[in-house]
This record gives structure tokens, C-alpha cells and sequence, in this order.
């Protein structure tokens, strides 16, 4: 244990996970959390909003931050996600910037470096996907990072997939809280609501089957949820909504006889159930929102 960690006092604070798009960020949160907090996918820009996960020890309290991935938007959707992104910097306690170990640092990395370098927040590195990088590849990125990266406090070799490494990242961000509270009881892992679980589920499983074209095109909301007693015990009910934006996406999403959309309720539905501990019915429908992403009105109402 670290001698920041040795006098006593119990620390905690916010993190911020901020990198490029598709770099790990929400494989690395759900990692570090220990349960799924954050969908993960292989399409770029797959977080949209801010999602929480919370890791509670007896000497520390991490809240981290899961934000969408900085890159140069095309709408105003990926605006909105930048801003989103780079606010973080000055309001936690300690960045987590994500590069790749496979990968050489470019034009985005430098990006995100340089709104770090207009704020006093400590950063730490995480060079991550060191399972599929080569010693001499992992070498040269840490090097590389700290020749152009500017003054880091921290370098770290991470795996999300498989784990290695993430303690020693772990300690290095706690080493760097504050004296603070308790700001969620123990025990709790996330702020997300069922509903919103629900519906980054389902998305998630339409990602996974969507055609290129589509992945940011599709947005999905919970509509109602209702707490039924049955004869078979409780039953979260929800009523979810997908949003595409024309209607050849409808019925990519929908798929022939409503294959498509049956098998990714189902996937999302026994997820939710396991992650819940409670019967779940999941109740899908498909709406055309032209343009949504391009659509102030839009975007307001979906919270984004």
C-alpha cells in the first residue's frame, strides 16, 4: 500500500476515463468496477453520455466517469459528446487518459493531450491492449508518450481485456484522492437507473448486428417502467423505444419476420436479468426520427 494511503484518512474523489474513440474506456471501467457499468462495442463513439461506476474499499472511494470518445464530429450529436467528454478535465480529482500499446499515438492522442495540458487535474496514462501488443511495441508507445504526450504523472502498461495491470493503475489513481466522504453507500456499483441499463442493453445488441451505415443512427429509450407482482414472484416491466433516422434503418432493425429485433430484446432481456436479480419483460418498438442526430430538439429530448 502506498504511504499516501497509510495515515489514515479515507479518500475519494471522481476520475474521468477520457480517450480516443474505441481505445477501451468502458471495457477498462467495466474491469475495474468488476460487472458491466458501460456497454462496449467495436464501433467507435459507442458511449454518448457520462456513465458512473463506483469502486468502494475500506480505505477509498473511486467514482469514475465513463466519457464518450473525443474525436472530430461530423453532427451535432458528436459535438455535444465532445463537450461532454472534455468538461470532465477540470471537475475531477484525476484523469485516466487510454492509449493503445498496439497502436502509434496520433492526431487524436494529441488531441485529447493538449485540452489535459490547459488544466491543473493530475493525469495518468493507461497504455492499454497490452494483450495483443508485443513487449518491443509497449516499450516504444511508453516512450513515444512521454516524449509527446507532455508532463504525465503516471505511466501504466494496462490490459481491460484480461486485467493485467490494473491494480498498479488502481493504486496509481487513488494515490492521487483527496481526504473525502463516502459519496454512494457501499455496495453500489452505478447511478444508472433499470432504465437506462435497459436501453444501453439493447443497443449494445443492435450494435453488434447493425450494418456500418447504422450504429450511430440508432438510439434507444426506456419509456415506462412498471413493478408488477405476479404468481411467478416480481416482474420489471419496461417499454423501450429504438430510434433510427430513416426508414430503410427500420427495418435493417427490425429484420426480416422481426428476427433481428427479437433476438437483440432477448439478449438484452437475460442480461438485464442476471445483472438485476429480478424477471425482466422487455417490450420493443421502432420509431423513424429523421435526422435526429443533427436535430437540437432532438437530441434534447433523448438527454443527449
Amino acid at each position: 500500500m502506498s504511504a499516501a494511503l497509510t495515515d489514515g484518512a479515507f479518500r475519494s474523489g471522481f476520475v474521468s476515463i477520457v480517450g480516443r474513440p474505441n481505445v477501451g474506456k468502458s471495457t477498462l471501467l467495466n474491469r475495474i468496477i468488476g460487472r458491466k457499468v458501460s456497454i462496449v462495442s467495436d464501433r467507435p463513439q459507442t458511449t454518448r453520455t457520462q456513465v458512473r461506476g463506483v469502486r468502494t474499499t475500506a480505505a477509498t472511494q473511486i467514482v469514475f466517469l465513463d466519457t464518450p470518445g473525443v474525436h472530430k464530429p461530423r453532427t451535432l450529436l458528436g459535438e455535444r459528446s465532445n463537450d461532454r467528454a472534455l468538461t470532465t478535465l477540470a471537475e475531477v480529482d484525476v484523469v485516466c487518459f487510454l492509449i493503445e500499446a498496439d497502436a502509434s499515438i496520433g492526431p487524436g492522442d494529441r488531441f485529447v493531450a493538449a485540452r489535459l495540458a490547459e488544466v491543473d487535474t493530475p493525469v495518468v496514462l493507461a497504455v492499454n491492449k497490452v494483450d495483443v501488443a508485443t513487449r518491443e511495441q509497449i516499450i516504444d508507445r511508453l516512450a513515444q508518450a512521454s516524449a509527446e504526450l507532455g508532463e504525465l504523472a503516471a505511466y501504466v502498461p494496462v490490459s481491460a481485456v484480461d486485467g493485467n495491470g490494473v491494480d498498479a493503475l488502481i493504486g496509481e489513481l487513488e494515490v492521487r484522492l483527496p481526504p473525502g466522504p463516502h459519496y454512494y453507500p457501499a455496495g453500489v456499483v452505478s447511478d444508472q437507473p433499470e432504465s437506462f441499463l435497459a436501453a444501453e442493453l439493447l443497443r449494445e445488441q443492435l450494435l453488434a448486428v447493425a450494418r456500418e451505415e447504422l450504429p450511430h443512427s440508432i438510439a434507444v429509450t426506456t419509456d415506462e417502467v412498471e413493478e408488477r407482482e405476479t404468481d411467478s414472484g416480481p416482474l420489471l416491466a419496461l417499454r423501450v423505444t429504438v430510434r433510427v433516422e430513416r426508414d430503410s434503418q427500420k427495418g435493417i432493425v427490425i429484420g426480416r419476420g422481426g428476427a433481428v429485433l427479437k433476438a437483440a430484446g432477448t439478449a438484452a432481456r437475460l442480461e438485464l436479468e442476471a445483472l438485476l436479480g429480478t424477471r425482466v419483460h422487455l417490450e420493443t418498438r421502432v420509431k423513424v426520427d429523421p435526422d435526429w442526430q443533427r436535430r437540437p430538439g432532438s437530441l434534447d429530448r433523448l438527454g443527449l
